[in-house]
């Protein structure tokens, strides 16, 4: 009957089409009828017992069966397919052989259970290091996604040369707004000028929280695409409109609706809710944002801000854009280019100042800047971590190629006999590869289980909030893929080496593995304790970079240092009684306020002048406005001079005093050493029509990065301008908690409408190596897990060498070979492979830290006792792995070894 085709049904239905094209596609030339034929038969014969498109869908299914390329091409023409014993379809073989190979890979995992776990236990791991840093790796590119304007939305930046010094900024003055709007409209869809996040009080009757919001101009929700709960967008054409995120609605209003209530925004701005927005995920550069308000609110607010209209000298907005569909960024930076320095002055010309948009999709990767030159960011990280996913991954895979290739002489029995009954060397490759198929899929499921174990501690580690998504068929085609490479990674080199066994040799007991048949495994170990050497460096590297910026001087005292923002006017109008309340209390030593906070510089500003300056330094000085105790408060340390006293009247500047008195002014080190002078105390400096006496000169004071250079600073008594940051320097005597309860109720008795927020200003410094100590952690943890996922592989290796040579060691013993002798013998060639790769990880990793040092300013040096270290460590943690197979083999009795043999 084969080879036949039956005549059609009497209804003319036909097998689907798709299916026999697809047969005919993948099955051998000289087999397609035959196959065809038998297939055709059993659909006609089940259309008479069952539906049309049931046939359809067996003989559909009976099809997808026979995709097995190996089997149609080495089948002779005259074999007949097997009974299927559920619809009387013929069963390929190649099924039957796959369930058989499935049973050898069980019967060999059950066998060996040591190797297994080594295998197993290692892929699992390496899986689910691969599977975590790919998860965070998806969560950093993903980031800013969550806008759907994502792709059109940029920000206005600007760029230019002060003294040779190149810059790019994202503050932008005010008149560039109607420029844009004016001459470039058309290429804009949206237009958004814009402030920062800050921190602002939000009151509801007796009820005053504090929440991070931005003051942004009409069409804000739109660019940012916010999920609208209540409300719409257009509420925010009201000047007295304020849009809530729903965790700040809830703090204010509970479970009430919250929509068209009135509240107040630092105790003096009353506006009315027109809209809550769902809170923004936290993988976006708005996540912090927990309300917005209308620009021309902010405007009405500030003087400085609305005489900034016309000022192109003022840099403080920031402005975001949405393009039209028909533009690029390109295309429109390079219109915009020339627009600020059209408004400039002859003279300022000579800055070079650029107009230009940063695209959104660059925001949080591409976020340093050297000069103006963007530089990269967290993308170096997703590289970094990429490759190290990769390479733990890929380790893992090495162990289970050292391994499978090492047990080569035992299993080339096996592979002998069957080549000798038939089977051919495609039919072995696919055995092995089918083993492998099972090893890295049960891997891949203990991966699983450890990556959910592990993931909310690498949540915490890497500051995220990821989760598996189970739900998304992306994950599991990924998933499925992820299987099959890593099988063909990890079993391909096996399943080619062992397939290519000689059967006659093997049979006849004459086979041999070879003199140079252990070179790619070595290679391999060589390969696997290269980046594990790597990694040690870069993580040590990592560490000291921290400790060096950690160890730097800062110049005051920051212990028992609070920082209270000064967000109400109600705080600061009662800063005098609250300075007298809280000394009376005995729970301060001193308090004082200033424009920044101590981990910070908010006003830089150029203009300054002084006896035998050079013409062509236009740098900015960093200002802080501060008032007499801020000294004594933060505990500066002065290297000539004095401090500001309430016993010079021109130490304070004064409207009433005006122009004419000479005010005191105190400067740092760099400062000093910038503006050239010898003698500095008692020099005059000019700026904005006032006269500065330099009184004292104090040490730097480490203020923003602790990896970048400390900039030239001066500090000057002014209390109308000190009105941003309270500083306060908590008794010593007291202890924190007991002083903290106390100031919290004072606070709330003396200025009941502002909340007693404070941050530590120790916790505030801490936090500028939060990046660089997480990469620190990560890269240590990943290090760690590679050098564990190699010394397993090395001790399932060292078990296999121990194991093979017995026979060898048992005579050596015989003929007197001591306990000593055995272990170096069995050791000696690891320790050559780990010296060979220390010598190669090290070049590589002296090449990446060079580069990666030079990002900072302020960096340590590479010392060579780094690498020798880690050289030693690993060389020791390798001589700990093997010594245990080593000394185990010395110890064994050599009549039973060679009894055994």
């Amino acid at each position: 009957m084969h080879g036949q085709q039956s005549s059609p049904s009497p209804n003319s239905s036909q097998p689907p089409r798709w299916a026999d094209r697809l047969l005919e596609w993948f099955v051998a030339p000289h087999l397609v009828e035959y196959v065809q034929g038998d297939l055709q038969e059993v659909f006609y014969k089940r259309l008479q017992q069952v539906s049309l498109a049931k046939a359809r869908r067996e003989y559909g299914w009976a099809v997808l069966q026979c995709l097995t390329p190996f089997f149609y091409k080495s089948i002779p023409p005259t074999t007949p397919g097997c009974a299927n014993k559920f619809n009387d379809y013929p069963t390929p073989a190649f099924t039957s052989m796959l369930r058989n190979y499935l049973k050898i890979a069980l019967r060999n995992l059950t066998q060996n259970r040591v190797y297994s776990f080594i295998n197993i236990g290692g892929l699992a791991v390496g899986m689910a290091i691969a599977m975590l840093i790919g998860l965070w790796i998806y969560d950093e590119v993903t980031y800013n996604t969550y806008h759907k304007n994502y792709n059109s939305i940029g920000q206005v930046m600007t760029k230019g040369n002060f003294n040779g010094d190149a810059f790019a900024t994202s503050e932008v003055p005010r008149p560039l707004e109607a420029e844009l709007r004016t001459k470039y409209g058309n290429d804009f869809k949206r237009i958004v000028m814009a402030r920062g996040d800050e921190n602002h009080i939000l009151s509801v009757e007796a009820k005053h929280i504090s929440q991070v919001g931005r003051f942004m101009q009409e069409g804000a929700p739109e660019l940012l695409s916010l999920e609208l709960l209540q409300g719409a967008y257009s509420g925010l054409k009201d000047m007295n409109s304020i849009l809530l995120s729903a965790s700040a609605a809830k703090a204010l209003f509970g479970d009430a609706d919250a929509l068209n209530k009135t509240l107040r925004i630092d105790n003096r701005m009353d506006v009315k809710v027109t809209g809550v927005y769902e809170d923004l995920p936290y993988n976006t550069e708005f996540s912090g944002t927990q309300f917005i308000s209308t620009w021309d609110l902010m405007l009405s607010d500030n003087k400085w801000m609305r005489d900034a209209a016309n000022q192109w000298g003022n840099s403080s907005f920031r402005m975001y854009v949405q393009l039209q569909p028909n533009t690029t960024m390109e295309a429109v930076s390079a219109k915009i280019k020339g627009v600020w320095q059209a408004h400039v002055s002859e003279e300022d010309k000579k800055y070079n100042l650029q107009v230009f948009l940063n695209p959104m999709n660059r925001w949080h990767l591409y976020s340093e800047w050297k000069g103006d030159v963007n530089t990269g960011g967290r993308i170096d990280y997703v590289w970094l971590f990429g490759i190290i996913g990769v390479f733990v991954l890929l380790l893992a895979c090495i162990n289970f190629m050292n391994l499978s290739t090492a047990r080569s002489e035992k299993r080339a029995k096996e592979v002998g006999i069957r080549k000798a009954v038939g089977s051919r060397r495609g039919q072995l490759t696919t055995q092995f590869l089918s083993e492998s198929f099972l090893i890295v899929t049960i891997s891949f499921f203990i991966a699983i289980l450890l990556s959910v174990i592990a993931l909310p501690w690498f949540n915490e580690l890497a500051n995220k909030r990821m989760t598996i998504p189970w739900l998304n068929a992306y994950f599991w085609l990924i998933s499925v893929a992820f299987i099959v490479v890593t099988s063909l990674l990890s079993g391909s080199y096996p399943a080619f080496y062992l397939s290519s066994f000689n059967p006659v040799k093997v049979l006849k007991g004459t086979f041999s593995a070879g003199r140079f048949s252990s070179l790619p495994r070595k290679a391999l170990v060589v390969t696997q304790f290269t980046v594990s050497i790597a990694l040690i460096i870069g993580t040590i590297m990592v560490y000291r970079q921290i400790q060096y910026a950690k160890d730097r001087p800062v110049g005051y005292n920051r212990n028992g240092l609070l920082m209270i923002e000064m967000k109400s006017t109600d705080l600061k109008n009662k800063f005098g009684v609250l300075y007298n309340e809280l000394k009376r209390a005995g729970i301060t030593e001193h308090m004082a306020c200033s424009n920044s906070p101590l981990t910070g510089v908010w006003s830089n500003n150029s203009g300054f002048e002084w006896k035998g300056k050079d013409p062509n330094k236009t740098q900015g000085f960093g200002t802080i406005w501060v008032t007499h105790d801020y000294g004594k408060t933060v505990g500066w340390q002065f290297t000539t001079g004095r401090d500001f006293s309430t016993q010079y009247a021109t130490d304070t500047v004064s409207s009433q005093r005006g122009l004419n008195a000479v005010y005191s002014i105190i400067v740092n080190e760099v400062a000093v050493k910038y503006m050239g002078l010898k003698n500095p105390v008692g020099e005059i400096i000019k700026y904005d029509g006032y006269q500065f006496q330099i009184i004292g000169v104090i040490k730097n004071m480490l203020m923003e990065s602790p990896f970048e250079p400390v900039k030239q600073m001066v500090y000057i008594a002014n209390y109308d301008q000190a009105n941003t940051w309270m500083t306060v320097r908590v008794n010593p005597t007291v202890s924190m908690r007991d002083a903290l309860a106390k100031m919290e109720m004072i606070f709330k008795r003396t200025v009941p409408s502002v909340p007693f927020d404070y941050k530590f200003a120790d916790t505030e410094y801490g936090l500028k190596f939060a990046a660089e100590e997480r990469i620190g952690k990560l890269a240590s943890v990943f290090a760690t897990l590679a050098i564990l996922i190699s010394c397993l592989g090395l001790f399932g290796l060292a078990s296999f060498m121990a194991e093979k040579r017995t026979k060898e060691i048992g005579v050596r013993k015989v003929l007197g070979a001591s306990v000593l002798n055995i272990w170096g013998l069995l050791s000696k060639d690891f320790v050559a492979l780990v010296l060979i790769a220390f010598g190669i990880a090290t070049f590589i990793a002296y090449y990446f830290l060079t580069g990666w040092l030079h990002k900072y300013s302020y960096h340590t040096e590479i010392s060579w006792w780094i690498f020798v270290v880690s050289g030693v460590g690993a060389l020791a943690i390798t001589l700990l792995t093997v010594s245990y197979q080593s000394i185990k083999t010395a110890l064994i009795n050599p009549v039973k070894s060679l009894r055994s043999e």
